[in-house]
């Protein structure tokens, strides 16, 4: 999540100040990804450098309201207009592990593969019942990003399923081919046109 952008969306309602921004952030995306206020006031200081908001008030930053400027609005509808591109978003760290384990002398990657399926089904059952005792019509932006939640979760367990098969694989001293990348990208297409059931 780009704090950067989401600070700009929130400020296109109207002037907040640097406290009132981290609370609405928290409160729409149900503090998934919670911001301690200095990264807030470290990306006011950016955005009013670069021009896309402006400060109002003199004294500290607890003390100033940030508006959006032409500019800063103009880029607020640009991000809603453009789609995220996979290349852009952070690297996945689940996957940089188990390709760093399966080739680290002594690491039992099947356990590695189990102990993460573990925490993953989990996670989805934690999800569920969020997704239970949310309100449908106040509650919109979270239903949202927990249905997000899901299918990473649901991708995930199916991608460790996949990671399993290649383990049993190569036990039985097969060798599993190597998959071209039209292949995987038509995999990845098909998989994203999977929803997950309310």
């Amino acid at each position: 999540m780009s704090i950067r952008q989401g600070l700009l969306a929130l400020l296109v309602e109207g002037p907040r100040h640097g406290y009132q921004l981290r609370q609405e952030f928290d409160a729409r995306t149900g503090a998934t990804w919670p911001l301690n206020i200095g990264q807030v006031y470290t990306t006011l200081g950016r955005l009013n450098r670069d021009g896309l908001v402006e400060s109002m008030g003199d004294g500290d930053d607890s003390h100033k309201l940030y508006a959006l400027t032409a500019v800063g609005r103009a880029a607020v509808d640009e991000w809603f207009s453009t789609p995220v591109q996979l290349p852009d978003r952070p690297r996945d760290e689940l996957a940089i592990k188990l390709a760093m384990a399966a080739a680290t002398p002594g690491v039992d990657l099947a356990a590695v593969v189990q102990a993460q399926r573990t925490a993953t089904v989990g996670a989805i059952q934690d999800y569920t019942r969020l997704k239970l005792d949310a309100d449908p019509d106040a509650d919109v932006g979270w239903l949202l990003i927990l249905d997000s939640l899901l299918f990473q979760a649901e991708a995930e367990i199916r991608w460790l399923d996949s990671c399993e098969q290649r383990l049993t694989g190569r036990r039985a001293g097969r060798r599993t081919p190597t998959r071209t990348t039209s292949t995987a990208t038509t995999t990845t297409a098909n998989s994203a046109g999977r929803g997950v059931r309310s």
